[in-house]
C-alpha cells in the first residue's frame, strides 16, 4: 500500500458562499466552488478527466454536476458513504491516478438544506427496526453511543462540552464561520436537551454551502500554480448502516481506516500536526480521537479537558470551527480536507497551526457507520 503514498497531490480547494444562501441551488454552489478551485490550481475545466461527487442527486450525482459544468469525464464515481464520502473519493482517485486511468480529478459537493429547511431522515426501507419506534434520526443514534461511553468509562457532559467550546474558539478566528461569539461549557450544558445526553450545542449546524477539491498526479502537480499537498495515506470502511447493527457503540470504523492510513503514510499519531475530525456531534469527535490512536479507549473525555483542542492548546483540532461552528451543509467531509490543505499551505492567518507539516482528516457517515481517513503532507 505504501507505493500509493505521494502519488497524487491536492492542488486546488475552495468553498462556495456558506451559511444561508437562498438564491443558489446545490449545482450552483458546487459550480462556484469548482470554478475557484480550478482557478487556484491553474487548471482549465477541459483538463478534468475524472469527476467524483456525492449529495442530493444520489447515484446521478456525477452525471448531474458534469452536465451542469459542461464536462465529459472518462472516469466517474458517485460513491456515497454519507459524511465520509469525500475522503473515500480521495482514496478512489488516488487509486485511479496510480493505475494510469487519469491525471486530473475534480471532487465536489453542494447543499442548500438550510434555505430549503430540509434534512435527510430515516427511511423505513433501510431503517425498518428503528424508524417505526420514533427514535430521532440521526441524533438518537449518537445519543445511544454517548450514553454507552458514559456508562462504560465515566465520560461526562462537561467533557463533551469542552469539544464544542474549543471548536467555537477556532470559529472565532475564521471570518467564514457561521456561528461566532463566546461559548462556555455552561452554555452548552444549559442549551436544550435534544436527545439525552446530547444538548443542542452538542449538535452540528445546519447550513448551506458547497466545496470542491482538485487532485492530480505527481507529474501534473509540477505544472500547477499552488504548492502540492501530497496524499500520504488513506483508508476506508463501513461497519453497519443502522445503529442497532453497530458491533460496539463505542468503537467506530476509524480504528481500521486510521490504521491503514497510518501504515500507508508510514506515520504514527504523534507525528500528526493538525487534525480535522467529523464533528456531527461532540461524541463523534471523542470516539474518533480514541479509535485513531490519539488516546486510549475510554480516555477521550480526559484527553479533551482544559481546552486542549482549542487555539493555544496542545492538540489543534477542527481549526476551521468544524461542523459545530463553521458550517455543516449535510455532508461535512469535504470541508475537513479543504481546511487541512490550507493549514498545510500555511495560509490560515490567525488560526494557523505553526509549521504544520502533516494533517489527518477523518470523515464519518451515517450513524457512526462509515469511516474514511486521509493523511496529507507538504514538501
Amino acid at each position: 500500500m505504501s507505493k500509493l503514498s505521494r502519488q497524487a497531490a491536492i492542488v486546488g480547494v475552495a468553498e462556495s458562499e456558506l451559511g444561508k444562501v437562498g438564491d443558489k441551488n446545490p449545482l450552483q454552489l458546487q459550480a462556484m466552488a469548482a470554478r475557484e478551485a480550478l482557478r487556484e490550481a491553474g487548471i482549465d475545466k477541459n483538463e478534468i478527466e475524472a469527476v467524483f461527487s456525492a449529495g442530493p442527486y444520489a447515484y446521478l450525482q456525477t452525471m448531474t454536476i458534469s452536465e451542469y459544468l459542461g464536462i465529459t469525464p472518462k472516469f466517474s464515481d458517485s460513491t456515497s458513504l454519507g459524511g465520509s464520502s469525500f475522503e473515500a473519493h480521495i482514496e478512489h482517485a488516488l487509486a485511479g491516478i496510480h493505475a494510469g486511468l487519469f491525471d486530473v480529478a475534480l471532487i465536489t459537493y453542494g447543499s442548500n438544506q438550510r434555505s430549503k429547511r430540509v434534512r435527510p431522515g430515516a427511511s423505513i426501507a433501510v431503517n425498518q427496526f428503528e424508524a417505526p419506534y420514533g427514535m430521532p434520526f440521526p441524533v438518537g443514534a449518537y445519543a445511544l453511543a454517548a450514553q454507552r461511553h458514559m456508562d462504560l468509562y465515566g465520560t461526562t457532559s462537561e467533557q463533551l462540552a469542552e469539544i464544542a467550546v474549543g471548536t467555537r474558539k477556532w470559529a472565532n478566528l475564521n471570518p467564514k464561520a457561521f456561528a461566532q461569539g463566546e461559548l462556555t461549557v455552561d452554555d452548552v450544558l444549559n442549551s436544550p436537551m435534544v436527545s439525552s445526553p446530547l444538548h443542542a450545542l452538542d449538535c452540528c449546524l445546519v447550513t448551506d454551502g458547497g466545496g470542491a477539491i482538485v487532485l492530480v498526479s505527481k507529474e501534473k502537480a509540477k505544472e500547477c500554480r499552488t504548492k502540492p499537498i501530497w496524499v500520504l495515506g488513506t483508508g476506508e470502511t463501513h461497519t453497519h448502516l443502522n445503529i442497532t447493527e453497530m458491533p460496539d457503540l463505542t468503537v467506530t470504523g476509524a480504528r481500521e481506516s486510521g490504521k491503514r492510513a497510518f501504515e500507508m503514510a508510514g506515520l504514527r499519531p504523534d507525528e500528526i500536526d493538525v487534525v480535522q475530525l467529523y464533528d456531527s456531534f461532540t461524541i463523534t469527535v471523542l470516539l474518533q480521537l480514541e479509535d485513531l490512536g490519539f488516546c486510549q479507549k475510554g480516555e477521550g473525555g480526559a484527553f479533551v479537558e482544559n481546552q486542549r483542542t482549542a487555539p493555544g492548546g496542545a492538540f489543534p483540532l477542527n481549526t476551521s470551527g468544524g461542523g459545530l461552528s463553521y458550517c455543516h451543509p449535510g455532508l461535512f467531509g469535504i470541508f475537513l480536507l479543504i481546511e487541512a490543505v490550507r493549514q498545510l499551505r500555511h495560509e490560515c492567518g490567525d488560526r494557523q497551526v505553526p509549521d504544520a507539516q502533516t494533517a489527518l482528516c477523518n470523515g464519518m457517515g451515517g450513524v457512526l457507520s462509515s469511516s474514511c481517513t486521509v493523511i496529507l503532507g507538504r514538501d
